[in-house]
């Protein structure tokens, strides 16, 4: 009797989860849509300026038009450039991260340098940066790792400090090495860190290419908003940065989908 009352329950409760769900799905959807209808009517009547702001129809004649606009390339140029920049970043701020846990010493010293390199804005060393890494592509990946690789350092690294020290005090006892301590304890105690970390340095590394591609490019989402704001060809201004907020949305979704994968693989390990 009391396994049937709880099974009820859980029925009842799955079934207010799935109405909440498509509940909230429908809200996103509706608020979308009227977000589009309003923009359209609006520029048609006239409270909108078009001319600043442009119209759902006209920037879907930009999208018709990808060849002409070679949307494409510029996509595909964005999409590299930031792929690359975000996995350095991650590689290189998550091997600093390790040595920074592995050198007390070395962490403190660092701690109020790191602390200065992610408060100064990255795009004040644009111009420096261009010197030192030239005209093209490699500045603006460079852009994008300045920008999340610091992040990645302060993320890990404090996920690291903050592991259950408990667990850690265990394994000293057994005379476990630094190296045994990382790899069965710190590293599997902050998989959810690490993702997390990911998650906050897509958007990051997305910035840091655009800011590049605003500095100095021939190619990529970024260059196509300058340019059509030269031109006032606000059509295209506005078509690149709806794109630029769906592949945003596409890179974190992809995140996401991934640790949940990690999660379940290392759950049933």
């Amino acid at each position: 009797m009391y396994h049937n009352e709880i099974s009820k329950e859980r029925k009842i409760y799955l079934k207010k989860e799935r109405r909440n769900k498509i509940a909230v799905t429908l809200c996103r959807v509706f608020f979308i849509v009227a977000f589009i209808a309003v923009w359209e009517i609006g520029g048609h009547l006239g409270f909108i300026d078009t001319f600043v702001l442009s119209q759902p129809s006209r920037i879907l004649g930009v999208f018709a038009d990808f060849k002409e606009n070679q949307l494409l390339l510029h996509i595909g140029t964005t999409l590299f450039e930031t792929a690359v920049g975000f996995l350095l970043g991650v590689v290189i701020g998550c091997f600093l991260a390790v040595l920074l846990w592995w050198s007390p010493f070395l962490s403190k010293v660092s701690e109020p340098y790191l602390v200065i390199l992610n408060s100064l804005p990255k795009i004040a060393l644009g111009p420096v940066i261009i010197i030192w890494a030239g005209a093209g592509t490699r500045a603006i990946i460079f852009m994008a790792l300045a920008i999340s690789m610091i992040v990645t350092v302060l993320e890990m690294l404090n996920g690291f400090n903050n592991t259950d020290k408990e667990l850690i005090r265990m394994l000293e006892t057994f005379k476990a090495n630094r190296l045994q301590i990382f790899t069965k304890i710190v590293l599997p105690y902050n998989i959810e860190t690490l993702f997390n970390s990911l998650k906050i340095n897509i958007g990051l590394s997305l910035v840091g290419v655009i800011a590049g591609e605003f500095l100095v490019s021939k190619a990529g989402l970024g260059y196509l908003i300058v340019y059509g704001g030269q031109v006032f060809k606000m059509d295209l201004v506005m078509a690149s940065v709806l794109i630029l907020a769906a592949a945003a949305a596409i890179l974190y979704e992809v995140i996401v989908i991934t640790q949940k994968l990690a999660l379940k693989y290392i759950n049933h390990r």
